[in-house]
């Protein structure tokens, strides 16, 4: 809450005092000196102890002071609520505006609906004479309002900018009175886009989306109409191909426009997808086509055996590393084909779950003694998620069916997370192959001798 916006609506308070709560201090023209200490000459009345001095009283055109402190948000929305007539009292835009932006900031969109409208209507003869103009004007250049020398300051009206300009207008410079009238829009695009925002709060999508493109008549990159229009047609019309573009085009103009904005990283991801649905035909579609899309490339996985050559270059891959083997001795071997489909594979919870699936059904061929079919498991996760689980298991499976390269592998699974590999002994132990669990141990502890210390293996094995 401003003190510029908490005067302006103390001002028009002030008008008929009568209307005040029982008990409410006065405001305005009916204030009276403070009791503690006599008013001094030309001054409002006493300050406040440590109040800086007014000197010999306020600046013209200032709303008349108590030297109380402005009231609040809350106080102020109590006192207008109270008041008889209020919505129906002939306003200003300035007023009108004032009080629709009281209540927007506040939570109550519906009633900052009607004061926008009031202060639009105050403003609806300039903006259409603004159209009108900047039609004659045609493809001719728009200068700044300070270059046409409208001569206006941040307090002047917009009714009297808006006479100004149709003074240029009647001379005969039209350039001049469309620079005079757009400058005199100005506050009016913004209460249009707040009162669009508000109509979005109050569940009114389809009426915001007209104040938008309302506002993108007068001033078509405008950013919180821009973006908010883009928005709103991507969330509501997704099966409509002409609103998905309209959206795209939105965004990139956006963008184009307000590159420094905070939205601009949003707007870029928006129009990207937005993008994506047009050319899918609509949102349906496009959510369909990417479903389908995470099918085939996971379809696309091949792991079957490759040359050497062609090996993935993973965590337990590498130019004769020692998961770097040909045939069905190490890790899978991958095609430059399946490396860049493995890249792109979205990682959706459904595939997380997937994946772990896989694992746990490893293990249970594992315990079961059928490694052939618990490697066959294991090549299917490893490209994907290569942790220390999976190479614990990938390991012992080679070990199990003796392959040349089994040792190596076996080391670089010890060496990077022996912690994994123990907790495999007590996975295969919980599933009923104590004898294996027990191999694995002793292995592990002739492998890692200090981690087996650690964890105290020894007991495990005495068990």
């Amino acid at each position: 809450m401003t003190l510029s916006l908490a005067l302006t609506a103390a001002a028009l308070l002030a008008a008929e005092p009568t209307n005040l709560p029982a008990g409410h201090p006065p405001l305005g023209s009916e204030a009276q000196p403070s009791a503690a200490a006599p008013a001094s000459p030309g001054s409002m009345g006493a300050m406040p102890e440590g109040h800086p001095n007014f000197g010999e009283g306020t600046p013209e055109g200032h709303p008349p002071t108590t030297g109380r402190a402005p009231p609040t948000a809350e106080e102020l929305l109590q006192q207008l609520d109270s008041m008889q007539g209020l919505r129906e009292r002939e306003k200003t835009f300035e007023i009108a505006s004032s009080l629709g932006k009281l209540y927007y900031t506040n939570g109550r969109p519906g009633e900052a609906i009607l004061y926008f409208l009031q202060a639009e209507e105050k403003a609806m003869a300039t903006r259409e004479f603004f159209l009108a103009q900047r039609k004659k004007l045609g493809k001719g250049a728009v200068p700044s309002a300070a270059d046409a020398n409208c001569g206006f300051t941040e307090q002047t009206p917009v009714e009297s900018m808006g006479a100004t300009a149709a003074e240029r207008a009647k001379k005969g410079d039209t350039a001049g009175a469309v620079a005079c009238a757009r400058a005199a829009l100005e506050p009016v695009l913004e209460v249009e886009s707040m009162r669009a925002n508000a109509l979005l709060l109050s569940n009114n999508p389809e009426d915001a989306l007209g104040v938008y493109e309302r506002v993108l008549t007068v001033a078509p990159s405008y950013a919180d109409a821009l973006f908010g229009r883009s928005a709103l047609l991507y969330e509501t019309r997704g099966e409509d191909v002409k609103a998905l573009r309209t959206a795209h085009e939105g965004f990139e103009a956006f963008l184009a426009a307000h590159p420094d904005s905070a939205r601009a990283p949003l707007a870029r991801k928006l129009s990207r997808m937005s993008d994506e649905a047009l050319k899918a035909g609509g949102m349906k579609k496009w959510v369909a086509s990417r479903a389908e899309d995470r099918r085939i490339r996971a379809s696309k996985l091949d792991l079957t055996p490759k040359q050497p050559t062609m090996m993935a270059q993973g965590p337990m891959a590498g130019a004769g590393g020692p998961m770097a083997g040909g045939g069905d001795t190490g890790a899978p071997a991958l095609s430059q084909e399946t490396i860049q489909a493995m890249q792109n594979v979205e990682r959706t919870p459904e595939l997380e779950a997937q994946l772990t699936k896989t694992v746990e059904q490893a293990e249970e061929l594992l315990a079961k003694g059928r490694f052939d079919e618990a490697l066959a498991a294991y090549r299917q996760v490893m490209p994907l998620r290569p942790d220390g689980r999976v190479k614990a298991g990938m390991a012992w499976t080679l070990i199990g069916l003796g392959k040349p390269t089994a040792d190596r592998i076996w080391s670089v699974a010890v060496g990077s997370e022996p912690a994994a590999v123990d907790q495999l002994g007590e996975t295969l132990k919980a599933k009923g192959d104590v004898k294996g669990a027990k191999a694995l141990w002793t292995k592990l502890a002739a492998s890692a001798p200090d981690y087996a210390a650690q964890a105290s293996l020894q007991a495990k094995l005495n068990q």
